[in-house]
């Protein structure tokens, strides 16, 4: 099945290099694949998923190794912002 992947800031070089810019991939999962899973597979750093929405609504991090993710999903992950 076919979900977006959308990786802000930084978070963004984990994507292969043509998807580096818009930090957007179109990525086929298996049925059952997870939140933490898809992470897992582009070595994104769990400590770095600060802000985790699927289709806008948020996804906390207990409920990342269980929740599956369904056909024409978006997972956006956003790491930590600082700021002064």
């Amino acid at each position: 099945m076919k979900i977006t992947l959308k990786l802000h800031a930084k978070l963004s070089d984990c994507l292969p290099a043509e998807a580096r810019n818009s930090g957007t991939l179109a990525v086929n999962v298996d049925a059952g694949a997870t939140v933490s899973s898809l992470i897992a597979q582009f070595n994104v750093p769990p400590n770095l998923c600060h802000l985790v929405l699927i289709d806008g609504v948020f996804v906390p991090p207990a409920a990342r190794a269980t929740r599956m993710l369904a056909e024409g999903e978006t997972l956006t992950i956003w790491p930590p912002v600082a700021g002064g």
